[in-house]
């Protein structure tokens, strides 16, 4: 990224992408404003390493050419020139020939919600519902073992609530993978409750 270092007061999702953000945070673009993601706390990145690599070694076990991305670029249908959000992981079946700065065509899209990024997260959330080849959507607390699931149906709506999971297995349809809630959680200070 190679710009200026202040953001214009509005931005493309070309000129986001090669814009020279300030420090060492990540940054996302949201409706053409480049907007600066909180620092993760350890419960949020124990959660994002356990459950990349439970779905690494799942999609690599059952021999699919899906691959996990951690800290993927969503660029969402609906106004796509003016955002680029950034999850804490996606899944894709569209193998790549040339380097990419966003994920195409997901399948699944896992977030972590904690207390400073509730309001972010769900307006990501929402906006990825908008991506025609997202099967589901899957949210992980930071501040209890607890998930929520958002899985479209087979003509393509997505329901009007989420599923929460509290106890027992998680699974996911998109990918065929099926985990119990608590191993995912197994790493994190919640898990010793």
């Amino acid at each position: 990224m190679s710009s200026a270092l202040k953001p214009s007061a509005s931005m493309t999702t070309a000129e986001f992408l090669v814009w020279d953000a300030p420090g060492a945070g990540r940054w996302q673009l949201v409706d053409g404003e480049p907007v600066a993601m909180a620092p993760a706390s350890r419960t949020h990145g124990a959660l994002q390493g356990e459950l990349g690599s439970l779905i690494g070694n799942h999609l690599i076990a059952s021999g699919s050419l899906c691959t996990a991305v951690a800290l993927p670029g969503i660029i969402p249908r609906v106004r796509a020139s003016e955002n680029f959000r950034i999850p804490e992981l996606a899944v894709t079946c569209t193998p790549y020939e040339t380097e990419e700065y966003d994920v195409p065509n997901p399948v699944l899209i896992v977030e972590i919600l904690s207390q400073s990024n509730r309001a972010e997260t769900w307006q990501n959330v929402w906006s990825y519902t908008t991506i025609p080849s997202l099967r589901e959507i899957f949210i992980l607390s930071s501040t209890a073992i607890r998930a929520e699931l958002l899985r479209r149906d087979n003509d393509g709506n997505w329901p009007a609530a989420s599923m929460v999971i509290e106890v027992g297995d998680l699974t996911l349809d998109s990918i065929g993978f099926t985990v119990p809630l608590a191993a995912i959680y197994r790493t994190t200070r919640l898990a010793r409750g």
